[in-house]
């Protein structure tokens, strides 16, 4: 019992950590540890992981709500397509004999935070503004529809699509970005431990509670962090989150 508390504790310090910071799935960090130390099936893994990631998520977004550092109009435009096409991105998965992206979100998570401490998003709110309100929607459906289609077809990266293009392709000032990222995860990963759940079965029960709080309690600690933080530090900060857990995780994989 205390082997599996370490194991899940642990994973939830690196998925709390990288949804506080950077809007990521918990089920890029606590799968593998699930799935490797544990010998959790990889379905069940993945359903423990996307519920660890509903609380996490949302202690994430109520946190960067209240610094006004949430998109929530455009967030709720961009979550409607992300949902809709998710599932079709998942059917046309199914179609294809092989899913040869299936390692994307792992290698997209140390570039992603490698690119962050090279070269830092120092966009601001006034930059933000700057853009009209209905080109910001049609920003939203389309990158959503994209978002969507990828994560269903790959079947990962919710999250570092959804920063990376925010930051990248809308161009959302860091804290915004995040904000606007968890809030959405917080309904994907609701809808999909869900789906998880019913078509899987009951989890493992000490795993599913050991992972939540642990991903919660350190969500909340990097949030709060986050939102203090100037956009300098910031930066560095999710790059080295995020440069160390995708070592971490490839080094889980393949070592």
């Amino acid at each position: 019992m205390w082997y599996k508390f370490m194991i899940c504790f642990i994973a939830g310090i690196g998925a709390g950590l990288g949804t506080g910071f950077a809007g990521m799935s918990a089920a890029a960090v606590i799968s593998p540890m699930l799935i490797t130390f544990l010998h959790i099936p990889a379905y069940e893994a993945v359903g423990i992981a996307l519920a660890s990631d509903v609380l996490a998520s949302a202690v994430s977004a109520y946190t960067y709500g209240k610094n006004k550092n949430l998109d929530i109009k455009n967030g709720l435009v961009m979550m409607s397509m992300v949902l809709i096409f998710t599932l079709i991105g998942s059917w046309v998965s199914s179609q294809v004999p092989n899913r040869t992206m299936g390692n994307f979100s792992v290698f997209m998570t140390l570039l992603l935070g490698i690119k962050f401490i090279v070269k830092p998003i120092m966009t601001t709110k006034e930059n933000m503004t700057a853009v009209s309100p209905k080109k910001r929607i049609m920003q939203s459906l389309i990158c959503g529809t994209v978002i969507g289609f990828i994560c269903g077809f790959v079947g990962a990266g919710g999250g570092m699509m959804m920063l990376l293009i925010l930051t990248s392709v809308l161009g959302y000032e860091l804290k915004t970005a995040v904000g606007t990222s968890v809030f959405i995860m917080t309904f994907t990963a609701f809808t999909g431990a869900v789906s998880h759940f019913a078509i899987g079965g009951a989890p493992d029960w000490w795993c599913l509670v050991f992972c939540v709080l642990s991903t919660f309690l350190w969500a909340r600690i990097a949030a709060k962090f986050a939102n203090k933080a100037s956009a300098v530090t910031l930066n560095r900060a999710t790059g080295v989150v995020l440069t160390v857990l995708g070592i971490a995780i490839i080094a889980v994989n393949y070592l």
